[in-house]
């Protein structure tokens, strides 16, 4: 009986021993679990974020191929471009009045010659398409070496192993004021851009002096001899030209004015006496002329060149480079063709004797016809200015239209208020001030500003003229370079002149 007791009691031992050696053996096993879920945490994360990565990979590209993919291909800077000629005839470039202002003519032994019927009326416009390329040739290229024509001329095509016809690209370009514009500068050299406010549909652009694209070969010889070198023939004065603006830029000034004086602005007199002295620097009015009292508005419309003077050397200079870079002035423009940005040197740390130059659209200050332009645009669209656009629209060569480009806006530039009350001081400018001899007794209604440059040591003088018709509802902007107006005799508030007649007649 003892034994047997004994016995149980070492069974009982053996089997504590083995549920002990059991859960030791389990508590092992769960360390080693333990340690192997350590060790292979880094490889699992790593695993999560390769196909994280993959994963956005495989996003991007198929973002990429549905809406980056054509505008990558259509960069300006992407040679990849050049090779689609090889299976692609290059469209035309057509105004949106269904003019062909550049298209692709094949002779008899299947050579491809770029033609532009008007030669050198929209030459800076439209640009070049050997020698590198410009204008809408290079803007638009990409579009012009894609074909959308209908699937049986392609087979046809394809079968009979000849090139596709390429895409048209139709441009916001207005033949009749285009016309106009170059007929009006006549022999001058200048430089005119028309543009749609309400949407940046750029009607006209001129450049003079012109070069015939047709016989760019020729051009391009004569620009590397020593006498060829000097011209600047090539260069798009309406974007790339770079003047003093004389007394259009008495807007911005004014614009300065008008915000230290949100209450008051309309108190201002000055009494003009032909020229005065500010920091040491004589102003004079034109010819000398002494406007007697003037109001703020009166010294727009008259452009006193002492009023604004005076203005000037009232202004914050930090606040008065503000107002010119509101106005995009120093700063990139929202166009995609090739310009050059305006500059305005006055800052805080500007000295006084600076400032009445400066005030009067003279001293350092530089701006493109373009740039002009952007202005008024702003002050018509109610502070809103439009990115000023040049293709409207692209069509395949059965006239299948295959995208529109829509109007974009860039931003509120100048508050609403402003607008109007510079709106309603430049409208004194053609209704009684220096350009109602030819506008008063229009059929239609302008606003704007002249402007006389002065450049070099020998009087000569460049001609502006910046603004839109029918202010209550803007039409259309206009500006007009012409440059050495005292020795061609043609003014620039003419040459806008003629493209608003034209613009408004039947």
């Amino acid at each position: 009986m003892q034994q047997s007791q004994i016995s149980a009691d070492e069974l009982a031992e053996k089997l504590k021993n083995k549920i002990a050696s059991e859960e030791e053996f389990l508590r092992r096993e769960e360390e080693k679990d333990a340690n192997n879920q350590r060790k292979n945490r880094p490889v699992i994360v790593i695993t999560y974020v390769m196909v994280a990565v993959f994963m956005c990979l495989v996003v991007y590209v198929i973002y990429f191929m549905q809406m980056k993919a054509e505008t990558t291909i259509a960069n300006t800077r992407n040679v990849r471009q050049d090779t689609f000629s090889d299976r692609v005839i290059r469209g035309n470039v057509v105004t949106s009045d269904g003019e062909i202002i550049a298209e692709t003519v094949i002779d008899e032994e299947g050579k491809e010659t770029r033609h532009y019927p008007y030669g050198s009326m929209f030459a800076h416009a439209v640009g070049y398409d050997t020698h590198g390329r410009s204008g809408l040739e290079l803007s638009g290229n990409f579009y012009m070496l894609r074909s959308h024509t209908n699937i049986v001329e392609k087979v046809t095509r394809g079968l009979k192993d000849e090139k596709q016809r390429g895409d048209n690209i139709i441009t916001t370009l207005d033949k009749r004021l285009q016309e106009t514009a170059y007929n009006a500068l006549g022999y001058a050299n200048g430089a005119v851009v028309a543009i749609e406010p309400s949407t940046g549909r750029i009607l006209c652009m001129v450049s003079k002096p012109d070069f015939d694209p047709n016989d760019i070969d020729n051009v391009w010889e004569y620009l590397h001899t020593d006498e060829g070198a000097k011209t600047s023939v090539l260069l798009n004065r309406a974007t790339q030209g770079l003047y003093a603006p004389g007394s259009t830029f008495k807007v911005v000034t004014l614009l300065a004015y008008l915000r230290e004086h949100p209450s008051d602005a309309d108190e201002y007199a000055y009494t003009c006496y032909g020229e005065d002295d500010y920091a040491n620097v004589e102003i004079s009015c034109a010819g000398g002329y002494a406007h007697g009292d003037v109001s703020l508005e009166s010294s727009l419309a008259y452009s006193c060149n002492t009023s604004f003077a005076n203005i000037g050397m009232t202004l914050d200079k930090a606040g008065y480079k503000k107002t010119a870079e509101d106005f995009l002035i120093n700063k990139e423009l929202p166009y995609d063709g090739e310009y050059n940005k305006s500059s305005f040197e006055i800052d805080a740390g500007s000295k006084d004797v600076e400032i009445p130059q400066t005030a009067i659209g003279q001293g350092d200050t530089r701006i493109t016809p373009l740039q002009n332009a952007i202005i008024m645009c702003s002050i018509a669209n109610g502070g809103e200015l439009m990115r000023p656009y040049l293709i409207d629209g692209i069509e395949s060569a059965n006239g299948t239209k295959i995208k529109t480009m829509k109007p974009k806006s860039a931003g509120s530039l100048i508050q609403p208020a402003e607008a109007r009350k510079l709106t309603d001081y430049m409208k004194s400018v053609c209704d009684y001030g220096t350009a109602s001899w030819y506008f008063s007794d229009t059929a239609y209604d302008v606003t704007g500003k002249t402007g006389t440059a002065e450049y070099g040591t020998e009087g000569n003088t460049n001609s502006w003229f910046a603004g839109f018709s029918n202010p209550d509802h803007p039409d259309l902007v206009v500006s007009v370079i012409v440059e050495d107006e005292n020795l061609n005799g043609i003014n620039a508030t003419g040459v806008a002149k003629q493209i608003f007649d034209t613009y408004y007649a039947e």
